[in-house]
C-alpha cells in the first residue's frame, strides 16, 4: 500500500481524548478515532473541540485516521 491509497475526508473534533488522539465526526457522521500526524505534533499544533480537521483513513481500517491539516478559525472581533 503507497501513501496515496489513503482515503482523504473532512471531520470536526468532538472529543478531546488523551496521548493527542482525538474522536472526529465525519460529514456522513461516522465517528473515528484519530492521531495527530508527525508534523503536527512535532510543531505543537493544538487542535480542539470543535476543530474543523482533514483526516487520512486507511481503507483497510475504517474505525482509525489521521489528521493532517486543521482548518483555520475565523479571527474573533474583541468587541
Amino acid at each position: 500500500m503507497s501513501k496515496g491509497d489513503n482515503i482523504e475526508v473532512e471531520g470536526k473534533v468532538i472529543e478531546v481524548l488523551r496521548n493527542a488522539e482525538f474522536r472526529v465526526e465525519l460529514s456522513n457522521k461516522h465517528i473515528v478515532q484519530a492521531y495527530l500526524s508527525g508534523k503536527l505534533y512535532k510543531n505543537n499544533i493544538k487542535v480542539l473541540e470543535g476543530d474543523n480537521v482533514k483526516l487520512e483513513i486507511s481503507p483497510y481500517d475504517l474505525t482509525r485516521g489521521r489528521i493532517t491539516w486543521r482548518a483555520k478559525s475565523a479571527p474573533v472581533n474583541p468587541q
